[in-house]
């Protein structure tokens, strides 16, 4: 595996930005979910709960990823 400049590997590298990704998408779920409601629209609420709960439990899934890498061979030197 190439770890390029960042010391990461691909694989690690994908997850953090996977996990970051979801994470900052839930921050901003928080508005839209108000937006809805402000709106009078809680089936639209809903909906953008439902989207944060998944990206929330998308990010809890590259934690535990990373924690199974981190230590190996395969996280490179920046996880390891």
């Amino acid at each position: 595996m190439a770890t390029g400049e960042t010391g990461f590997d691909d694989v690690t590298f994908d997850l953090i930005s996977v996990q970051y990704h979801s994470l900052k998408a839930g921050h901003d779920y928080g508005q839209y979910v108000r937006d809805a409601r402000n709106a009078g629209r809680e089936d639209i609420a809903s909906f953008f709960e439902e989207v944060m709960a998944q990206d929330s439990e998308r990010a809890r899934r590259c934690h535990e990823f990373m924690k199974e890498l981190s230590g190996s061979s395969e996280s490179g030197p920046a996880v390891s």
